[in-house]
Parts: structure tokens; C-alpha cells; sequence
């Protein structure tokens, strides 16, 4: 997972889980990484996806979701 790219972070879990869900739809593979610390609650959610899906996944992202 080294080589994945970073495409979506976000402080809402459930704003990353959509953008996930999506990106599944489009028959990419995505990851959710928990950034976030519990003890604090500081910290992100971050979506990555392979190198080879990078600039598909932000187009969808850029034109698709709105929040």
C-alpha cells in the first residue's frame, strides 16, 4: 500500500465512507485510512486509491460529490 495515493481526507467519517462507496461503484478499490486520534479527537480520514486510478478518482470526487 506503500505506492497508493492519498485522493479525499476529512475530519467526517461518514463524508470519507460516502466517497469510498462511490469510488467502489466506479470499480475502484479504495482504502479508508483512520487518521484520527481517539483519545483526542484530532485527526482526518484519508481515502487512497492505486496509481493507476489517481486521476479518475479526483475527477469523480471534483465533479460527482458534493457536500
Amino acid at each position: 500500500m506503500n505506492e497508493w495515493q492519498k485522493v479525499y481526507q476529512d475530519q467526517l467519517e461518514y463524508r470519507a465512507e460516502i466517497v469510498k462507496a462511490i469510488l467502489q461503484e466506479h470499480d475502484m478499490n479504495p482504502v479508508l485510512v483512520n487518521k484520527k486520534d481517539s483519545a483526542y479527537q484530532f485527526g482526518h480520514f484519508e481515502i487512497h486509491v492505486e496509481p493507476d486510478h489517481v486521476m479518475r478518482a479526483l475527477k469523480i470526487i471534483n465533479e460527482e460529490i458534493k457536500f
